[in-house]
């Protein structure tokens, strides 16, 4: 779906795409393609992370400390379409889940707005979206939003404000 940006009369394609381990950003993502359309793109890692939280836990935060990009199944081919492209991520020891950033240095994000999302289990926003927008710095990165994510199913009222600051829509879709 296009929208329009409220200052403008172009119309924007717009990419949603975000990495999910218990679910959490997906339904932060399903629930921005609500509201203002768009194409889900669900970042997956080739080597699937172990099944229990624990070791998830001694893996990423290697792979963290290391800045480690590990390798996603696909990439977004036709990125250039896009406008503007949402990006979720859950915090993984106060930043981005390694396969997001793999995302971001394998784009070409240049001149594309860019929004950051994340989920959290209780450590807050610390430096996802700042980390987000460092990793896109040819890009125009809005004001982005972190919810703690077992409370995924009521984002929608939050989500909705949040879009309506940025414009996001124009009034006709409000």
């Amino acid at each position: 779906m296009n929208i329009k940006i409220s200052d403008t009369e172009k119309q924007q394609t717009i990419l949603i795409t975000y990495y999910t381990r218990t679910g959490n950003t997906e339904k932060f993502a399903d629930q921005i393609k609500q509201l203002v359309g768009g194409d889900l793109f669900r970042i997956e890692e080739v080597d699937k992370y172990p099944p229990s939280y624990q070791d998830v836990l001694k893996v990423s935060k290697v792979e963290i400390q290391n800045q480690y990009k590990p390798p996603i199944r696909r990439s977004v081919e036709n990125i250039d379409q896009y406008d503007i492209i949402f990006v979720g991520t859950p915090n993984w020891y106060g930043t981005i889940a390694p396969p997001v950033l793999t995302f971001l240095s394998i784009h070409d994000l240049t001149n594309k707005t860019i929004i950051p999302f994340a989920t959290h289990g209780g450590g807050g926003e610390q430096r996802c979206l700042s980390d987000i927008s460092k990793n896109s710095s040819q890009s125009k990165v809005l004001d982005g939003i972190v919810l703690y994510g077992s409370q995924a199913e009521s984002f929608n009222n939050k989500i909705f404000e949040w879009l309506k600051e940025l414009q996001i829509f124009d009034n006709t879709l409000i």
